[in-house]
C-alpha cells in the first residue's frame, strides 16, 4: 500500500499527545496496537513487559527483520519553560512539537507506516515491529524479551540519525563509588576519618583514568553525575559515607573488568575504605513486570562492508535518500541487539541526537515522511525475493 503522509502525520501527533513517561506507557501501547491492526499487520500484541509487537508476513519464507523504537519518554524537567504545550502535539511551520516528537515517537510512527507500505509480494521473510518500553532507564532490556521471542536475523534501531545510516554506537556504564570513614565530633576531626576527604582524592584520580578513542565514535567519556554524603544534614559530625556516580561512555571492545580495573586501583588520600562497582538497575513496567539489569550497556560496530549495512544503504538510496555512514554517540537499544546478542544491526531515523530531551522538542514533518520511505526501503532491500 502507498504511504499516506497525512495519516502518518496524524498518528505521530496522536502519539505525542499521549503522555508515556517510563513505566506509564500503557495508553500509548494501546494506541500503537490499534494502529498496527488498522494498517493491516498480520498480528499485533503486547508482551509481558508491555511492549507492543506487530508482524507482517511476506509471501515467501525467509529471514526476519525487526524494526525497534521505544515508546517511553523522559519527563519535563522541573523549572524548564516550554513555549509549546509538551503534550499538545502542535504542528507549526512544518514541525511537530512536543515531548517525544524527536525521541522517538516520530520514528515509531514512521516505522509502523513504512512497514505497512511494503510490497508483500516482493518479500521473502517477515517484518517485525516493536515499540519497546523502559528504554530510557534500561537500554535493551525490554528489547531482549522481544528478540528472545522472535529471533530476528536483522535489527533496525529507529533512534535519531538525521536520516543517515549508523553502523555502530557508543555504550554506557553507570559506575558507583563509595568511601566509608569513621565518625567523630567535628570539634575533634583527628579522631575520625572523613569520607568526603577520601572521595575528593578519588575524584582527582578519576580525572587521570586513561580513556580510549575510536575513529568512528570519538572518545570514551567519564563524567561525574552526582555526589552525596551521609549523614545529611550533618550536625557537628564527620561524614562517614560518601557516594558518587559516574556516567562512562563506552567504546567497542570495552569490558566490565577493563572499565573497573583502573578505578578500583585508586586509593583515598586518607584511611577511608573505598569500593567501585557497576550499578544495578531495577524498574517495574506498567504491567507489573520487574526488569533488572546491571547498568553496563556495550558499544557495538559493524564494518561498512557488512552485507546488512550495504543492503540498508541500498534501500535508503532506492527511497531517494543520500545517507552518510556514521555511529551513535549516545546509547540505544542496540547495546543489546548488537552489543550483546551480536545480531546485525543498523540505526536510521529522523531528527538529530541533540534534539532529544530538550525544551520545545520538535520534529520536522518532511523528515518524518522521508524516514517512513527509508524504513520501507531498508525492508524491501533486505528481504527482497528478487
Amino acid at each position: 500500500m502507498p504511504l499516506n503522509t497525512d495519516r502518518l502525520t496524524a498518528f505521530a501527533q496522536s502519539l505525542v499527545q499521549t503522555r508515556s513517561y517510563t513505566g506509564e506507557e500503557g495508553p500509548v501501547v494501546d494506541l500503537i496496537l490499534a494502529e498496527m491492526r488498522a494498517l493491516g499487520f498480520d498480528r499485533a500484541w503486547k508482551d509481558e513487559n508491555g511492549t507492543a509487537i506487530g508482524l507482517i508476513e511476506g509471501q515467501q519464507p525467509g529471514p526476519t527483520i525487526l524494526l525497534d523504537a521505544h515508546c517511553d519518554t523522559v519527563g519535563i524537567a522541573p523549572g524548564s519553560t516550554w513555549t509549546r504545550q509538551p503534550f499538545g502535539g502542535e504542528i507549526d511551520g512544518g514541525y511537530l512539537y512536543g515531548r517525544g516528537s524527536a525521541d522517538m515517537k516520530g520514528a515509531l510512527a514512521a516505522i509502523l507506516h513504512g512497514a505497512a507500505a511494503v510490497d508483500r509480494a516482493r518479500l521473502a521473510g517477515r517484518v517485525a515491529v516493536s515499540a519497546t518500553v523502559m528504554e530510557e532507564v534500561l537500554e535493551g532490556t525490554s528489547l531482549k524479551t522481544v528478540m528472545d521471542a522472535l529471533r530476528p536475523d536483522f535489527v533496525v534501531i529507529g533512534e535519531a540519525t538525521e536520516l543517515n545510516l549508523n553502523r555502530g554506537g557508543r555504550g554506557r556504564a553507570e559506575i558507583h563509588l563509595e568511601t566509608i570513614g569513621r565518625p567523630a565530633h567535628s570539634s575533634s576531626p583527628q579522631l575520625g576519618i572523613n569520607a568526603v576527604h577520601g572521595m575528593l582524592s578519588i575524584i582527582q584520580g578519576m580525572e587521570q583514568v586513561p580513556l580510549g578513542q575510536h575513529p568512528l565514535m570519538g572518545p570514551a567519556l567519564l563524567v561525574l553525575t552526582d555526589i552525596i554524603s551521609e549523614p545529611y544534614p550533618g550536625h557537628s559530625v564527620l561524614p562517614t559515607r560518601c557516594r558518587v556516580s559516574y556516567d562512562r561512555r563506552l567504546l567497542p571492545g570495552e569490558t566490565h573488568a577493563g572499565v573497573l580495573g583502573a578505578i578500583q586501583a585508586l586509593r583515598p588520600g586518607n584511611r577511608a575504605e573505598f569500593r567501585a562497582v557497576i550499578a544495578e538497575g531495577e524498574h517495574q513496567s506498567y504491567t507489573g513486570q520487574v526488569l533488572r539489569q546491571q547498568k553496563f550497556f556495550p558499544a557495538w560496530v559493524f564494518e561498512e562492508a557488512h552485507p546488512f549495512v550495504q543492503s540498508a544503504l541500498r534501500g535508503l538510496r532506492a527511497a531517494g535518500l543520500e545517507p552518510k555512514i556514521g555511529a551513535y554517540r549516545f546509547c540505544t537499544n542496540a547495546a543489546y541487539s548488537a552489543g550483546q546478542a551480536g545480531v546485525p544491526t543498523v540505526g536510521f531515523g529522523p531528527a538529530a541526537e541533540g534534539d532529544a530531551h530538550v525544551v520545545d522538542e520538535r520534529l520536522e514533518l518532511a523528515a518524518l515522511h522521508k524516514a517512513a520511505a527509508g524504513y520501507r526501503g531498508i525492508i524491501e532491500a533486505t528481504l527482497s525475493s528478487k
